[in-house]
């Protein structure tokens, strides 16, 4: 099966809000081929599958901070409404307020993008402790190689001769 949509357009729409990544309904919308009217009149219907830790409204703030940080006209105009973001969990649950067939291959696609960045942030975060793992040994390290350098160096001093006058010494 070929992709429906590539995974790099899907990374593009996941936005970190509030500690928590997500995608917006106006992203989702058109991913889904629908209207985003369509999409926020699907998830008020089923409100109760969607707790505020799977779905919430952008502030006006955020969503001015967003279109700054984004740099996207096409959002444009007149919104009478700040647009809502879904964590995964609501992504997922999209999936049962929408039924069709282009929204449940999207969602497998979104999904499978989910776990695919999950993956890269912990390939990441192993990569970092092993890298601070390796400044601890090079650290001991150094410091080992530190005195093999001054033990170097005191034999490198040349030792104190007690010099002797060269001859035969009087009795007194």
């Amino acid at each position: 099966m070929t992709r429906l949509i590539p995974v790099e357009v899907i990374e593009k729409k996941i936005y970190l809000i509030r500690s928590k990544k997500v995608m917006l309904s106006t992203d989702l919308a058109a991913l889904y081929g629908v209207e985003p009217r369509v999409l926020v009149q699907a998830v008020k219907r089923n409100i109760k599958r969607f707790p505020e830790d799977f779905m919430f409204q952008l502030s006006k703030e955020e969503f001015t901070d967003l279109k700054s940080q984004i740099v996207i006209s096409s959002w444009g105009g007149m919104r009478r409404a700040t647009p809502y973001a879904f964590t995964e969990q609501g992504v997922a649950m999209l999936s049962s307020v929408l039924n069709s067939e282009r929204a449940i291959q999207v969602n497998i696609a979104i999904m499978r993008t989910f776990v695919r960045l999950r993956e890269i942030i912990s390939t990441h975060k192993e990569l970092a402790h092993k890298l601070a793992e390796l400044e601890r040994k090079i650290e001991k390290h150094d410091e080992h190689i530190q005195g093999i350098f001054q033990a170097i160096r005191q034999l490198m001093i040349p030792p104190e001769t007690k010099k002797r006058k060269i001859g035969f010494l009087r009795d007194k």
